[in-house]
């Protein structure tokens, strides 16, 4: 991989580059933002961080890539989450770029920016509750929620896109064959983006895959729930990543271009590290099953990357958020079992 005049600027050949793009006071330390030539303009694989910094450095990126952020001719998104998805709207003011996401996480942007944020504390306060978090735990949201006052989250206010990403389709670029895969678990609609063209480098495979956080060299991908509080159905995130996982593997591609960390060749074998990782999970919740237990008391209990009593306020809604797409898929396989009548839910192993 040849490495461009800038610092944070790395060439990957074919017209291929990619943009370290700080992410302000976060482990993660930055977003991959990769920029495609084609035949109509520079396309953008997300975008990074809404932040003063984060915008310098992309601007800085893309000049030193040789183009102008106004010559930006598309915004492909991987995911909503505003370390992929925050600058989106300030490089479609400064180039008039359009903007596409699949439609799943098009609705959540949709429904961030049309309800008021007493709604989203009041449902997050809702759904910790039935999880059984301690009352101390849940007290902030209320009291936000019943203030009224305006989040200090970022990416509240994210940017409508003006294009919908079709799974399985090529993606209209002018010049290139980029086909669209969905692979939902991390969000709802997260896709990856497989470049079917021969890799630059001779690598044996089929051309390159954008993985966004689907598929990442050494960090295992967040499961999240985003479900639209006026919908009641049960969803299965981690099915969904596990069956999407799979899919991608069989791409067999020569190149994984993620969104953190670094650019990598072996994909099948992260694949398979990845599915026995949330088996190992699934079997360790199951063992903690033997007693009925609520999703934050699992949470409690199982391993992250410090232990329970260190880990921030909002990780801890993070994490039992993760417990919680754990349960469902124990549930769906018949692994475990609601008991009925517990108030907050508890749920015991059952099934073989």
């Amino acid at each position: 991989m040849a490495q461009a005049s800038e610092a944070h600027v790395f060439a990957h050949g074919g017209g291929v580059w990619s943009i370290r793009v700080p992410i302000p006071d976060n482990p993660l330390g930055h977003t991959l933002v990769h920029l495609m030539d084609t035949d109509r303009g520079p396309v953008l694989i997300d975008t990074g961080w809404d932040d003063p910094e984060s915008w310098d450095t992309l601007v800085t990126g893309i000049a030193a890539c040789g183009a102008d952020v106004g010559d930006v001719h598309g915004v492909l998104i991987t995911h909503h989450h505003p370390d992929h998805h925050g600058l989106s709207a300030k490089v479609r003011e400064a180039s008039g770029a359009w903007i596409a996401m699949h439609d799943a996480d098009a609705d959540v942007v949709r429904r961030t920016r049309e309800h008021a944020p007493a709604r989203w504390y009041g449902y997050m306060a809702d759904k910790l509750a039935a999880a059984g978090a301690p009352a101390e735990h849940v007290a902030p949201l209320l009291a936000a929620r019943d203030a009224g006052r305006t989040p200090r989250l970022p990416g509240l206010a994210p940017a409508l896109p003006d294009r919908s990403i079709t799974p399985g389709d090529l993606v209209p670029l002018a010049g290139r064959a980029l086909r669209a895969i969905w692979t939902p678990g991390h969000t709802p609609g997260h896709v990856c983006l497989h470049l079917e063209e021969a890799h630059p480098a001779g690598l044996r495979g089929h051309g390159r895959l954008f993985s966004g956080d689907h598929l990442l060299p050494g960090i295992t991908p967040h499961i999240g729930l985003y479900e639209d509080p006026d919908d009641a159905t049960v969803t299965d995130p981690l099915g969904d990543y596990l069956d999407s996982l799979e899919r991608v593997g069989r791409l067999g591609v020569a190149e994984v271009l993620p969104a953190h960390q670094h650019a990598f060749t072996e994909a099948r074998p992260r694949v398979r590290e990845l599915t026995d990782h949330h088996e190992q999970r699934l079997t360790h919740l199951r063992t903690l099953l033997t007693e009925p237990r609520t999703p934050w008391q699992l949470a409690e209990r199982m391993e992250w990357n410090r232990p329970w009593a260190d880990i921030p306020y909002g990780s801890r809604n993070i994490a039992v958020s993760e417990a919680e797409a754990h349960l469902r898929r124990l549930v769906k396989l018949g692994r475990a079992e609601a008991v009925a009548g517990s108030d907050p839910v508890t749920y015991v192993a059952g099934g073989a």
